[in-house]
């Protein structure tokens, strides 16, 4: 009863940048922390980014100095500025949105994903 949006993704070449979105929806109560995770083939899940309702971030040590994670918390939607793309940061990016519904009810759900590819 939580949807989760991703937007943004495509081609780019390395050293371009790209800006991804991610829109929550439905019965929320409150968010807690939205983040980004990214998986490349044959590897699992990993955490890019993340932020906390109060503004504190924390990044992968692969990202920091060359992503940017912010929220808007009227809009439910947290972005992702990508700069200095590298080849390794292909891979299929996901949000994560974890909050509570109606009635306290604890949520923790995932966008369907979308690919960022960088050429070199």
């Amino acid at each position: 009863q939580v949807q989760v949006v991703e937007s943004g993704g495509g081609s780019v070449q390395a050293g371009g940048s790209l800006r991804l979105s991610c829109a929550a929806s439905g019965s929320i109560r409150s968010i807690n922390a939205m983040g980004w995770y990214r998986q490349a083939p044959g590897n699992q899940r990993d955490l890019v980014a993340i932020i906390t309702s109060g503004g504190s971030t924390n990044y992968a040590d692969s990202v920091k100095g060359r992503f940017t994670i912010s929220r808007d918390n009227a809009k439910n939607t947290v972005y992702l500025q990508m700069a200095s793309l590298k080849a390794e940061d292909t891979a299929v990016y996901y949000c994560n949105v974890q909050g509570s519904r109606r009635f306290g009810i604890q949520f923790d759900s995932w966008g369907q994903g979308t690919q960022v590819t960088v050429s070199s």
